[in-house]
């Protein structure tokens, strides 16, 4: 029997997963392509595109599904985070501007190239995992912060 403060996490996270794992098919099976969201929305940047209609209904769906379910079920969407919204804010596009730069996308690697068995993606999920896990240490015993 599972602590119910875990299984509290484990459901939400569970539910999460599904729901990103039939984002990213639904974009396989209905469009042939793979879901990186920072490719996705890179492109939505670029105003000439001809396929900134697929990327703007993806990104718009990703966040109409996160507002329709936090209505529905706002427990899942509580979490205690002991940072401002800035410093998280700012910590996303950094992890986003560095993914662009490398030509990768952690979701992309992470979500379809793994799920293909591509090395350079299970390479990738990796050594950013083992790297967030660096930061984390060092944030959080290190330097002595409540990361």
């Amino acid at each position: 029997m599972l602590n119910p403060t875990v299984t509290s996490h484990l459901v939400p996270a569970a539910v999460g997963g599904v729901l990103t794992g039939l984002a990213v098919a639904g974009l396989w099976v209905l469009n042939g392509r793979a879901a990186g969201i920072s490719g996705i929305f890179g492109g939505v940047l670029e105003l000439d595109r001809p396929d900134l209609p697929w990327r703007s209904a993806f990104l718009g769906g990703l966040a109409l599904g996160g507002l329709v379910l936090s209505r529905l079920a706002p427990r899942f969407f509580t979490w205690d985070v002991p940072h401002s919204s800035a410093l998280l804010i700012a910590s996303g596009l950094l992890v986003g501007f560095g993914t662009r730069l490398g030509s990768g996308c952690t979701s992309g690697h992470g979500l379809c190239g793994i799920s293909r068995l591509s090395g350079r993606s299970i390479v990738a999920t990796l050594v950013f995992m083992a790297l967030g896990m660096v930061a984390v240490f060092v944030l959080r015993h290190a330097l002595g912060g409540a990361a």
